[in-house]
């Protein structure tokens, strides 16, 4: 029997992601959670949701869904306005989820999926990140998440309701925002990177369709009620090395200058960008074994295939 799947975020990068997945396996009925009309395809119904915030009504949206995917939130916001930015986290991360669990709970939803953020562990890792390390969110986008995960294991234990919980690292793919596509087109365009020294750091990222193949599993997996899992790729690069195969995966030769790290680092902090060095030159690293271990699970795609991808897809967005 298919059963309903809501995915609330279905226009963005991961959210709009999972509804194809859903909709080409043929065992779910994917609901795309939407605040505004859009257009789905074949096989996929559309929701318009509320705003997420602690009055949203998704009375109408939860109507007959099994499961919730949990992947719209208030993201990193660049030149961030507002006056207490942590306020704001709160009340769309940490309110509106609690608010969307609650009533999922009334409707007679079965798993709550929650897509957070490595963050929760922290922005620099010393040794493998694990599900099981004290939580250390350094800004207020992870510190809202880490307080939604906490509510909604609490609800898993007072009304039994199964969560799961997905701490991805950065996200890759075609139509990357973000941080990934300023490394695109920082790579397509030729311009020499002062990059070409950062060879002894290690960051773990997640293909999309990894972290995507990964939540599809969780939706019925039995061993994923009530579990808080990691996501990578399995195989975590230097910063030098991610860009000299992003070069490759383009056609084009990797224009990187050897400047010294430690260069690098003082420079940013001249300029007020330390936190920009140190995701570029410092390190990220998680361990995915329980979540090999426990779900039997593999990243199904390489990096360099992901790459490959993501490559194409950028240079054909150009072409156009």
């Amino acid at each position: 029997m298919t059963q309903r799947v809501l995915v609330t975020g279905a226009t963005g990068f991961v959210g709009g992601a999972v509804v194809e997945k859903l909709k080409d396996n043929g065992r779910y009925v994917p609901v795309a959670g939407s605040r505004r009309s859009v257009s789905v395809t074949e096989g996929v119904e559309l929701a318009i949701t509320p705003s997420l915030g602690p009055n949203a009504d998704w009375s109408v949206a939860l109507r007959d869904v099994e499961v919730v995917v949990h992947a719209a939130a208030r993201a990193h916001i660049m030149n961030e306005t507002s006056a207490n930015q942590l306020a704001m986290y709160r009340k769309i991360n940490v309110d509106g989820t609690l608010t969307l669990a609650r009533q999922a709970v009334v409707a007679g939803v079965r798993r709550f999926i929650f897509l957070s953020s490595i963050g929760v562990n922290g922005n620099h890792s010393t040794r493998l990140f694990s599900e099981s390390d004290e939580a250390n969110p350094q800004e207020a986008y992870a510190l809202s998440k880490y307080e939604a995960e906490k509510g909604l294991l609490r609800f898993a234990e007072d009304v039994g309701m199964e969560v799961v919980i997905i701490r991805p690292p950065l996200v890759y793919g075609p139509c990357a925002p973000g941080n990934f596509g300023r490394l695109l087109k920082w790579v397509a365009s030729g311009v020499p990177l002062p990059l070409g020294a950062v060879r002894h750091n290690r960051r773990s990222l997640v293909a999309r369709d990894n972290l995507v193949d990964l939540i599809v599993l969780c939706l019925d997996h039995p061993k994923a009620a009530n579990q808080v899992f990691l996501a990578s790729d399995g195989e975590d690069l230097s910063t030098t090395e991610l860009l000299r195969r992003l070069a490759t995966a383009m056609g084009r030769p990797p224009r990187l200058l050897p400047v010294p790290v430690k260069l690098l680092k003082l420079g940013a902090g001249l300029l007020r960008k330390g936190h920009i060095a140190q995701r570029l030159c410092g390190n990220l690293q998680v361990d995915i074994t329980k979540t090999r271990e426990r779900l039997g699970w593999t990243p199904p795609v390489s990096v360099d295939q992901a790459l490959r991808e993501t490559a194409a897809a950028y240079l054909a967005s150009q072409q156009q």
